[in-house]
């Protein structure tokens, strides 16, 4: 199934929050995105019809496992777009952070995948002897920081 921009936007959103607040609430989303409460009742009616979060009036939402793990596709192929944006192509962080955000709408699962693993091999982040966790913000701040300095390293020897 192909979601909208917005709807991924929904998702990334609702998944940030429930790590946050625990509790999703229609006004935290408006108020996040800078929407109306009326745009994102009719979003996530769209999101409960085709199985990615629960909700009922007035209610908590939350994602299904389904919603969940689409949002986190969401935010690791950001994430991804970033880090290769950044640390390859040293592009400005501020800059790589807003292409990267309309960038992630644009491309596929594969493409995300092989992005992934040439950014691995590159930045030889294979060798990362942790538990890494995609999921969580510290895993993915420590992967940055990892990624400039052996970036950093790359530059040095090439000179």
């Amino acid at each position: 199934m192909k979601l909208t921009d917005s709807q991924e936007e929904y998702l990334k959103t609702i998944y940030l929050l429930e790590k946050n607040n625990k509790k999703v609430r229609v006004t935290d989303i408006a108020n996040r995105l800078k929407i109306t409460k009326p745009s994102v009742n009719k979003a996530i009616k769209i999101l409960k019809e085709i199985g990615l979060i629960n909700y009922e009036i007035y209610g908590d939402i939350s994602l299904t496992e389904e919603g969940g793990n689409e949002a986190k596709n969401i935010i690791k192929r950001q994430d991804i777009l970033e880090m290769f944006l950044e640390e390859v192509l040293e592009i400005d962080e501020k800059q790589a952070i807003e292409e990267a955000k309309a960038m992630k709408h644009a491309i596929s699962e594969e493409t995300a995948k092989k992005l992934d693993s040439y950014i691995t091999e590159v930045l030889n982040l294979g060798d990362l002897d942790c538990n890494y966790d995609a999921n969580s913000e510290k895993c993915r701040k420590c992967v940055k920081i990892t990624a400039k300095n052996r970036m950093k390293q790359k530059r040095r020897q090439s000179c």
